[in-house]
C-alpha cells in the first residue's frame, strides 16, 4: 500500500479518496485469497469424507477430523466475508467524506474565484464611474453647452478624441444638451450621432436628475445600435454650469465602456489549476442581477441568454446540480462610491470522475 501522507504528516482529500480506493482493492483481493483457500480446504475435507466412508469402522475417526475440517472452513469463509463487505463498507464510507470534503474545499476555491472576478470587474467600473465625473468638468464641456457654437462643438469633439486616444476602453463620448439632442461626440468619423436624441434614455435622464457632480447614472450592460450594435456599460452624469459641484445641470455627458473585450479578458484571465482547464471543464461567467449572461468564457453562455442561478438568497456560495456540476457564485460587494449593479461573478465545473469499484 501505498504511502498516503505528505512530508509533514498531513494528507489531502485527493489522498483520502485514493486511499479508500486503495484500501477497499486490498481488502477484495486478500479476502479473496481467503475465500480460494477455504474453497480448496473444504474440497479436500469432502473427499477425505469420501474416503473415510471407504474404510467403514477404521476411517470413522478420520471422517470426524474431516468434518470439523469442513465446518471451520465454513466459519472461515463466512468470517472472511464479513470482513471484506465490513472493510469495504468502511472505505465506502471514507470515499464519500474525502468526496464530500473535496467538494466543500472546491466549491468554497471557486466561489472565492468568483468574487475575485465580479471584485476587479468592480474595480473598473468604478473607474468608469470616476472618468465621467472628472470629464464633465472639462472646460471643453462645459463651454460647448454654455456657449455653444461651430467653434465650442468642434473643439470639444477635438477634446473627446484626445481622451478617446487614452482611455481604449471606450468606444465613444458624447456630449448631450438639455433637450436631449446630442451635440457633440469623440469619434464624429466612426459614429455619426450628432444630432440625434437621447432624451428618452433613462441614463440621459437620470443623469439630467443627479444632485450633484459627486453622483453619476448607469446602466446595464446593452447593444448599442448607434455603436456597431456593440455591447456597451453606458455611465453618465450632469454637465454643469461653470464646471461647479452644485452647478445648474446643462446637459449629460455620456461615456460608452467598450465591454466584450474588457469584460472577456476578466473572464478569461480567472487564476485555474491545469487540473481545472481541463478539457475545457471550468466556465468563468458574469450575469446580472436578473442572471442574465453579460460575459463568458465559454461563448456558449452567452447563446444561452440567462443562466438560472439558485442562490437561495446569499450573496456568495456553491452547489451542485443535478448533473454533477458545481456552480459557484458571488454578488458584487461595490467599491469605494461604487456600489454595483448587483452582478454577480460564476463559475460552473463539471466533475472529474472518481468512483470505488469493487
Amino acid at each position: 500500500m501505498s504511502d498516503a501522507f505528505s512530508g509533514d504528516g498531513a494528507a489531502s482529500p485527493e489522498t483520502i479518496i485514493a486511499l479508500a480506493r486503495e484500501v477497499a482493492e486490498v481488502s477484495a483481493q486478500r479476502t479473496g485469497a481467503i475465500s480460494d483457500i477455504t474453497r480448496r480446504t473444504k474440497i479436500l475435507a469432502l473427499n477425505a469424507k469420501i474416503e473415510a466412508a471407504r474404510a467403514g469402522i477404521h476411517g470413522t475417526g478420520f471422517g470426524v477430523v474431516a468434518a470439523e475440517v469442513q465446518s471451520i472452513s465454513s466459519e472461515i469463509d463466512e468470517a472472511a466475508a464479513r470482513m471484506r463487505d465490513e472493510i469495504v463498507g468502511s472505505a465506502h464510507r471514507l470515499h464519500r467524506l474525502g468526496q464530500d470534503l473535496i467538494g466543500s474545499m472546491r466549491g468554497q476555491r471557486l466561489a472565492d474565484l468568483a468574487l475575485n472576478m465580479i471584485d476587479i470587474i468592480d474595480r473598473n467600473l468604478y473607474e468608469r464611474s470616476c472618468d465621467v465625473r472628472w470629464w464633465a468638468t472639462d472646460s471643453a464641456v462645459v463651454q460647448a453647452l454654455e456657449a455653444p457654437s461651430a467653434q465650442t462643438v468642434n473643439h470639444v469633439s477635438q477634446r473627446l478624441g484626445v481622451i478617446l486616444k487614452s482611455y481604449t476602453v471606450y468606444l465613444d463620448i458624447w456630449v448631450a444638451d438639455a433637450s436631449g439632442r446630442i451635440i457633440a461626440n469623440g469619434r464624429p468619423g466612426g459614429y455619426r450621432v450628432q444630432g440625434l436624441s437621447v432624451v428618452d434614455e433613462p441614463w440621459f435622464r437620470d443623469a439630467m436628475a443627479t444632485r450633484n457632480g459627486g453622483e453619476f447614472a448607469v446602466a446595464d450592460v446593452n447593444s448599442s445600435a448607434n455603436l456597431g450594435g456593440k455591447p456597451v456599460a453606458t455611465y453618465a452624469t450632469a454637465i454643469r454650469a461653470g464646471g461647479a459641484d452644485n452647478g445648474k445641470p446643462l446637459g449629460v455627458l455620456g461615456i460608452f465602456f467598450d465591454w466584450e473585450p474588457q469584460a472577456g479578458t476578466v473572464v478569461n484571465g480567472v487564476r485555474l489549476t491545469e487540473e481545472e482547464r481541463q478539457n475545457s471543464r471550468t466556465k468563468c461567467l458574469i450575469v446580472d442581477s436578473n442572471f442574465r449572461v453579460l460575459a463568458a468564457s465559454d461563448r456558449q453562455y452567452l447563446k444561452m441568454g440567462r443562466f438560472a442561478l439558485k442562490t437561495g438568497g446569499k450573496d456568495m456560495g456553491y452547489y451542485q446540480m443535478e448533473d454533477g456540476a458545481m456552480v459557484a457564485y458571488a454578488q458584487t460587494p461595490g467599491y469605494e462610491t461604487y456600489k454595483g449593479l448587483g452582478w454577480y461573478g460564476m463559475i460552473v465545473q463539471t466533475p472529474l470522475t472518481s468512483s470505488i469499484s469493487v
